[in-house]
């Protein structure tokens, strides 16, 4: 019985380590995320405001990442405005309040903590209902990359 449900367990772990490791190559964040295919938008949003590059670098970061449906969930126009050149400013700071500098897992959370966040300012955590990154609900947790962690969203969070 303990064998079956060791090697259940191994086979599951193999399973979910291949999101990061497709293929046997190790992915940084943005190809994690890329290959998620659930955040064009935000990868549109990284390209746009000159932030790829940095996404791809060594980190390690921590992104709370929203979705698509996140995305399309803000008021009309509102993604299309922030992607406008004149506003890449703008963007990058509401970008960079989605990303911590290191790798800050799921079992490193605290209730009510505070994270200050690339752009400067901090986030709140909260594990009352479920984990709470300010008013947005983490979805899916711990998704490990290369140069640090994704943990999915179901909302832009603001600055």
């Amino acid at each position: 019985m303990f064998r079956k449900t060791a090697l259940a367990l191994t086979t599951a772990a193999a399973m979910i380590s291949t999101t990061a490791f497709a293929g046997g190559h190790a992915k940084d964040i943005v190809d994690t995320a890329a290959g998620a295919g659930s955040f064009t938008t935000l990868l549109a949003a990284a390209e746009a405001a000159g932030l790829v590059d940095t996404l791809k670098s060594e980190g390690p970061f921590t992104v709370f990442a929203p979705t698509d449906e996140a995305f399309a969930a803000l008021p009309a126009g509102t993604v299309e405005e922030l992607l406008k050149p004149e506003n890449k400013e703008m963007l990058a700071g509401i970008l960079t309040y989605h990303v911590i500098a290191g790798k800050v897992m799921s079992t490193d959370l605290t209730d009510d903590m505070e994270a200050t966040t690339v752009q400067g300012t901090t986030v709140m955590i909260d594990l009352d209902n479920g984990v709470m990154v300010d008013d947005a609900n983490v979805t899916t947790a711990d998704i490990e990359a290369t140069n640090g962690v994704i943990h999915i969203i179901d909302k832009v969070i603001m600055p």
